[in-house]
């Protein structure tokens, strides 16, 4: 395969103005880590032949838990600064020989596909390219306390990333200005007499540095959940013969079990239909047939977060569950709040967004009769419009 354009991602720093104990490149920004949004858009880019990222010695546990699933060439190590770090990278890819580079900071996750398409036209064509965007404000150079000089912001730009060059000149460049300290790429290249052009950037493609970037990047991803779903789920089980019976995942001891294709665990099953039904997916057993074997004896959390993975398909969140549980024997309080921490483990949703109660029918019907158990639940669930 001929490789002619590679994406370098730089994703070594430590980003200590933000003040977090994980980098922020692997922070999660509306259930994406920074670092994959980053990837994404050249992943999603079908000019760009291959990815490279390059990171810190220490977060490779980081690295895979965040990107690790697509396939990216080993990553790069790099270090003591920005300009090392793009040195290791121009290094490691020079086995390609590519003809065409693409330098990115990984803490700019919201670069899109125009804007890189327009950088892939304008390197092709001059060589060196990059986006800024111009000054709006007036600027002021000052001399202590006091303003010493006004700059024409005409010819005053913002420089961001991706910055794009031929491969060979930004690479000679880099060796020979490797002992300097630059803090950007275009830097280097003016520095060795390249041209570099610039085409009109994105307000967007912010770098994430502090707080207010972090926040400011967190509502940008946030969806509006317009859609509010209710969903009801209701499941029986007759008692049998055993020792202990399944609730919410929870092995409670009792002097008989009950009976189902599965471990019977009406609260795991009634949840299950409540998700269900609540993205009109129709129920339990149109997912696992009791006739099939392959589900026998099986533990029920396999059919809830099967559930849960549809939703998250559609792109929705499960907001709140409330179970209750009907049934003489056993009793449910000393373990309703096990099945609480059990239930929204499986569905990932914090303990107070889970109910569970528990009543009887005062000896009525089968359940009063202890015949059985029967659990309902309601679920709400917010999908996007």
């Amino acid at each position: 395969m001929i490789i002619k354009n590679i994406a370098l991602i730089l994703a070594a720093g430590r980003g200590h103005r933000l003040s977090k104990k994980t980098p922020k490149q692997y922070l999660d920004v509306g259930g994406i880590t920074i670092l994959r949004r980053a990837v994404n858009v050249f992943l999603e880019n079908p000019t760009i032949d291959l990815i490279q990222v390059i990171i810190h010695p220490d977060d490779r546990d980081l690295y895979e838990a965040a990107v690790g699933d697509l396939g990216l060439p080993e990553p790069v190590h790099g270090g003591k600064t920005r300009q090392n770090s793009v040195l290791n990278g121009l290094e490691a890819i020079g086995i390609h020989f590519p003809e065409y580079v693409y330098i990115h900071d990984a803490a700019r996750p919201f670069l899109d596909q125009k804007t890189l398409n327009s950088l892939i036209y304008e390197v092709e064509k001059s060589g060196a390219a990059i986006p800024a965007l111009r000054i709006k404000d007036t600027i002021k150079c000052i001399n202590k306390e006091t303003i010493d000089s006004t700059l024409d912001r005409d010819y005053l730009y913002r420089a961001q990333t991706p910055q794009a060059f031929r491969y060979k000149a930004i690479f000679m460049a880099h060796r020979r200005f490797e002992n300097s300290n630059f803090t950007d790429d275009s830097a280097i290249a003016e520095k060795a007499g390249l041209k570099v052009r610039i085409i009109e950037g994105l307000e967007n493609n912010f770098k994430i540095t502090t707080k207010d970037d972090l926040n400011k990047a967190t509502k940008m991803t946030k969806k509006d959940y317009t859609d509010v779903r209710i969903g009801y789920g209701l499941d029986v089980h007759a008692f049998d013969k055993g020792d202990h019976v399944i609730l919410g995942g929870i092995k409670i001891p009792h002097t008989r079990a009950l009976k189902g294709h599965s471990d019977a665990d009406v609260v795991i099953h009634a949840i299950t239909d409540a998700v269900l039904g609540a993205i009109a997916a129709g129920d339990i057993g149109d997912h696992f047939p009791p006739s099939d074997p392959k589900w026998k004896n099986v533990n029920s959390d396999i059919f809830l977060k099967h559930a849960v993975k549809l939703v998250a398909e559609k792109k929705g969140i499960i907001n709140f569950v409330d179970v209750t549980i009907v049934c003489e024997n056993p009793k449910i309080g000393p373990h309703r709040d096990s099945m609480r921490s059990n239930i929204s483990k499986i569905i990932n949703l914090d303990v107070e967004r889970v109910s569970v109660k528990a009543t009887t029918t005062e000896k009525l019907g089968f359940t009063g009769k202890g015949q059985g158990i029967m659990a309902h639940a309601i679920t709400t669930i917010k999908l996007p419009e």
